[in-house]
C-alpha cells in the first residue's frame, strides 16, 4: 500500500498549517516563527474516498533555536525515503531562498511524485509574483493559501492520482498482525519470543511496503502473519529521529495489518505517543490488543493489575473495549495469551450479523430507550443492516438521521457491543434515511 504523504520544506513557509488543513484537524502547534513544530508528526487525510498518511517533517526538527541547513537536509532525505507523494512548500512572499535551490536539487534526483504548493498567495500581486517558482523546475506547481484552504482543493486532486490504497491480499483468511509502540518497549523481543527459535516454523514473505516483511507463523493451531517493518534501514544519523522513524514504521505496518497489538512500557504506563498511536489505529479500523510489558519490573499487590487497567481505560476513553495483556517477554510471561487475544480480536472484526437478529436485538433497545427527539422532530428507527466492510460497520434507517446526535450514537454502540462480541475492533455507525 503506497499512500504517505511528506510536507517538506524550509522553516516557516507554513507547513503545519497546511497539515492541518490536510487532516481536517488542528492538531500541530502552530506559530509565527521557526521551529515551533513539537507534537504530532503524522495524521491521517481522505479525499475523494481516498485515505493516506501525511507526514509533517517540520514536527521532528531537534535544535529549534539553532536550524542548520543539514538538519533540513537530513528531514528532506527521510521524506524522501519514506513518502510516495512530496509537497514542497515554499512561501511566495519570500521568492526562492539559497535553502529552497538546495531542497529543489535533492528533490529532482528522486523518482518520487514532487508536487511544489506555493503558500500565502492570496491576493492578485501574489498570484503574478507566484509564477517564480515555475523556474524551480518541477512540472507540477500549485498555488495555495493554507490558512484559508484556498487552492488546497486542486493539490489534493493530484494527491490522490498517485496514491494507492489498495492493499495487496495475501491469504486473507489468515490475519496480519502487527507489533508497534515507542522504542526500547520489548516489540523485537516479542517478536522473537513468539517466533521462538525454531525458526522452521516461520516463513518470511516479502511484504507489500518496501522493508516490511510478513512472517508467515503456523504452530499450535494457530496461524497468523506477523507484519515487521523493523527490516527499514538505519542510518548513522537516525539517532536523534528515533522517535519518528518508529512513528513511521508504526504507520507502515498498521496499513498492511489487521490487527494492531500495542505494546506499553508498564514501567511508565500509556504516555502521549502510544495514544496517538492508538487513536491512528482506531482511525483506521484495525482490532486493537494492548500489551503492558514489563511487568516484572513492577512492584504488585493484590490491586495493581486493576489500578492500571483503569488508568488506560481512563486514557484510551472513549473505546475502552480492548484487552489488556499483562506480559513480561524476559520471563516469557502471557505471549501466547497475546497471540491468542489477537486471534479472537480478528475473529470478532470478521463477525457477521445476520439482518433478522440484529433488528430483534436492536430493536428491543431502541423501543425500550428511544431517541430523544429534536425541536420537535419524532425520530423513528425503522431498521438496522450490517455493511459489507472489512471492519464492523451498521446502517441504521430512520426518518430524521441528522437529528441523531453523538450521546445515542454512543449508546447504540454500547448495545451493539453487550449483545455481540466485537471485543477488541472499532465499530462504525452511519445513520441514513428510509
Amino acid at each position: 500500500m503506497n499512500n504517505t504523504v511528506a510536507i517538506v520544506g524550509r522553516p516557516n513557509v507554513g507547513k503545519s498549517t497546511l497539515y492541518n488543513r490536510l487532516v481536517g484537524e488542528r492538531m500541530a502547534i502552530v506559530d509565527d516563527f521557526s521551529g515551533v513544530t513539537r507534537d504530532r508528526l503524522y495524521g491521517i487525510g481522505e479525499w475523494n474516498g481516498k485515505t493516506f498518511n501525511i507526514i509533517d517533517t517540520g514536527g521532528f526538527v531537534t535544535h529549534s533555536d539553532d536550524i542548520f541547513e543539514s538538519e533540513i537536509r537530513k528531514q528532506v532525505e527521510i521524506a524522501i525515503d519514506e513518502a510516495t507523494v512530496i509537497i514542497f512548500l515554499v512561501d511566495v512572499t519570500c521568492g526562492i531562498t539559497d535553502l529552497e535551490i538546495d531542497i529543489a536539487d535533492m528533490l529532482r534526483r528522486t523518482n518520487k511524485k514532487v508536487l511544489v504548493a506555493v503558500n500565502k498567495v492570496d491576493n492578485n500581486a501574489r498570484l503574478l509574483d507566484a509564477n517564480e517558482f515555475y523556474s524551480l523546475g518541477f512540472e507540477d506547481v500549485f498555488f495555495i493559501a493554507s490558512i484559508s484552504g484556498s487552492g488546497t482543493g486542486e493539490l489534493l486532486d493530484e494527491v490522490v492520482l498517485n496514491i494507492d490504497d489498495t492493499a495487496e491480499v495475501l491469504k486473507t483468511d489468515i490475519p496480519r498482525f502487527a507489533i508497534v509502540g515507542q522504542p526500547n518497549v520489548g516489540k523485537s523481543s516479542m517478536v522473537n519470543a513468539m517466533l521462538g527459535q525454531d525458526r522452521n516454523i516461520v516463513t518470511d514473505i516479502a511484504g507489500t511496503t518496501r522493508d516490511s516483511i510478513h512472517t508467515y507463523y503456523n504452530l499450535f493451531h494457530k496461524e497468523f502473519y506477523l507484519v515487521d517493518t523493523a527490516g527499514i534501514r538505519k542510518k548513522a544519523k537516525v539517532h536523534e529521529f528515533l522517535e519518528f522513524y518508529s512513528v513511521i514504521r508504526a504507520i507502515k505496518a498498521m496499513d498492511e495489518a489487521d490487527i494492531i497489538v500495542l505494546m506499553i512500557d508498564a514501567t511508565t504506563g500509556i504516555e502521549q505517543q502510544d495514544l496517538n498511536i492508538f487513536s491512528m489505529a482506531v482511525k483506521k479500523k484495525k482490532g486493537i490488543v494492548l500489551v503492558v510489558n514489563k511487568w516484572d519490573l513492577i512492584e504488585k499487590n493484590t490491586k495493581t493489575t486493576k489500578v492500571m487497567e483503569e488508568s488506560i481505560h481512563h486514557r484510551i476513553a472513549p473505546f475502552k473495549d480492548v484487552p489488556i495483556v499483562f506480559t513480561s517477554v524476559v520471563e516469557k510471561q502471557r505471549i501466547f495469551k497475546v497471540i491468542e487475544e489477537a486471534i479472537k480480536v480478528h475473529e470478532n472484526r470478521k463477525r457477521k450479523i445476520s439482518t433478522s437478529v440484529l433488528n430483534e436485538v436492536m430493536s428491543k433497545a431502541i423501543s425500550e430507550t428511544p431517541p430523544p427527539s429534536y425541536r420537535g422532530n419524532y425520530v423513528q428507527i425503522k431498521y438496522v443492516t450490517q455493511l459489507p466492510t472489512y471492519f464492523p460497520a451498521f446502517a441504521f434507517f430512520c426518518n430524521h438521521p441528522a437529528e441523531i446526535k453523538e450521546p445515542y450514537r454512543n449508546f447504540l454502540e454500547n448495545q451493539l457491543r453487550k449483545n455481540f462480541d466485537f471485543h477488541g475492533t472499532p465499530i462504525q455507525i452511519y445513520f441514513r434515511k428510509k
